[in-house]
């Protein structure tokens, strides 16, 4: 749908400025994580934005000691801080993807996303693929696909972190029509040859190139617990470039304006299209043959 701006500055057309905040939350420092936060927020409404991604767990901080302190740290989808971020939204007229630690229904504890935009929670979503200590701490995965959420400044699809990984995953929510995918992550800082650019960030580029979709990725920095992140938060472009710096190990708001109707457009040549020259029948046969 087209967008419909209800503030000064708000997008036009098809353009939105999308912001990734790239922060410090520290386990067990609860009222501090929410201001900082609360302060990346602001720093990216100063800037224009409309759309918003923090980082991955950025309610609680990453690394656990156990699954007792993750219990603890756990909320609800409507706990404090899902709340917090839909009245952000409402206030400033935004959409808002923040993951968090989520205490489901049933007991279990999810690493999970939320979108929050004016209307209040739109969608959240389980981390299908869960990364190292993960799988000790006490997760338990998601098994529902990424949501793709039509909001008031274009599709929005959402996963978090190790899920980028898996390009079938990534390829879901792009065939669900998605124009801009949003992922909330916490990249380990690991080693890599002089020169390079971190493989987190190329493969990100890739996913964007392969799919003709916007992707902004909102890392976390500093050190927790003896873990050091890169801090490698980036918005890709349609073509698979990026389209803000690498502030590496900083704390950082980047912003860019996007026009995300180049992301319905998936021709790349003359007679070639990313999304109709595909051959599913063909993967489907390779995909049992290899299960």
């Amino acid at each position: 749908m087209s967008p419909q701006p209800s503030r000064p500055g708000a997008a036009r057309g098809t353009e939105v400025t999308v912001a990734v905040c790239q922060i410090a939350p520290r386990v067990g420092d609860t009222a501090g994580n929410r201001q900082r936060i609360r302060g990346a927020v602001e720093a990216a409404v100063e800037r224009g934005a409309h759309v918003v991604v923090l980082p991955e767990l950025a309610g609680t901080g990453y690394v656990f000691t156990d699954a007792e302190e993750l219990r603890a740290a756990a909320q609800p989808p409507d706990g404090d801080t899902v709340r917090e971020w839909e009245a952000l939204a409402a206030r400033h007229d935004l959409v808002i993807v923040g993951g968090f630690a989520e205490r489901g229904g049933d007991g279990r504890i999810h690493n999970a996303a939320a979108l929050a935009d004016p209307t209040g929670l739109r969608a959240t979503y389980r981390k299908a693929h869960l990364w190292n200590g993960e799988k000790t701490w006490g997760f338990s995965p998601g098994d529902t696909p990424p949501p793709v959420v039509d909001t008031v400044y274009g599709r929005i699809g959402f996963m978090v972190c190790y899920d980028l990984e898996f390009p079938e995953w990534v390829r879901l929510a792009a065939l669900d029509g998605a124009d801009l995918l949003c992922a909330p992550v916490n990249w380990p800082l690991s080693p890599r040859p002089d020169g390079e650019r971190p493989g987190e960030i190329v493969r990100a580029q890739a996913n964007a190139s392969v799919n003709r979709m916007f992707l902004a990725v909102a890392d976390r920095t500093g050190v927790e617990r003896g873990q050091d992140w890169l801090g490698g938060s980036v918005i890709v472009d349609a073509d698979g470039y990026p389209v803000t710096p690498l502030r590496l190990g900083q704390e950082a708001v980047l912003t860019a304006t996007l026009d995300l109707a180049e992301a319905r457009n998936k021709a790349i040549s003359e007679r070639n299209d990313v999304h109709a020259d595909r051959r599913p029948a063909l993967y489907a046969r390779h995909s049992r043959e290899r299960a």
